[in-house]
């Protein structure tokens, strides 16, 4: 009896809808030996193929965005890609290019400095809150409490949001949550 050789590639799951890297199952291993007599089941190690319909979380979405090229060079110099790659659920305010230029003149250079991490972190940490806050769920006068331990305040007004004193341009929802754009960098007040 011939044996053949039935080799599962990740890959080939994923392209055909499957959940992505599954080993196959034993069901699937003995339905390979049924149709073909004898089977050996060979795992392999292959790349993960990105299918182009797979959600995307806050990182590939500003990584994707023209409008947030300091941001994610900000959150590469704090070392937080994987934080924000992480299941959430979480809500970040992003704020723009623009609202980084808004800041005073060499302050984002100074930031990106390896001596400042901690301070660029806590930064970015005041940009995110566990759980999914839609426009919808926020109020005049709702406090959050940030990832750095700080709050921020919204105000609601003619139906504008603004969280501190950025106005929320648009939202995004993602895989691990919901991105509110915002056209100012929020600056946490200083710990005593």
């Amino acid at each position: 009896m011939k044996t053949f050789v039935v080799v599962v590639v990740a890959s080939l799951a994923a392209l055909a809808g499957c959940e992505k890297d599954a080993p196959p199952s034993s069901g699937q291993a003995a339905a390979a030996q049924e149709s073909t007599g004898a089977a050996t089941v060979v795992e392999t190690s292959a790349p993960r193929v990105s299918r182009p319909d797979a959600p995307k979380n806050v990182v590939d979405v500003a990584v994707g965005s023209r409008d947030h090229t300091t941001l994610v060079a900000a959150l590469k110099a704090a070392d937080l890609v994987d934080s924000l790659t992480n299941p959430g659920p979480l809500t970040v305010f992003a704020p723009t290019n623009a609202a980084f230029d808004k800041l005073p003149k060499g302050t984002v250079e100074s930031l990106l400095k390896p001596d400042k991490v901690e301070d660029l972190r806590n930064i970015l940490e005041y940009h995110v809150t566990t759980s999914i806050y839609q426009l919808k769920d926020l109020h005049d006068g709702q406090v959050l409490g940030e990832a750095n331990g700080g709050k921020v305040t919204f105000h609601v007004k003619d139906g504008k949001v603004k969280v501190n004193d950025a106005n929320i341009v648009t939202s995004i929802p993602v895989s691990n949550g919901i991105i509110h754009v915002i056209d100012a960098v929020l600056l946490p007040p200083a710990k005593s």
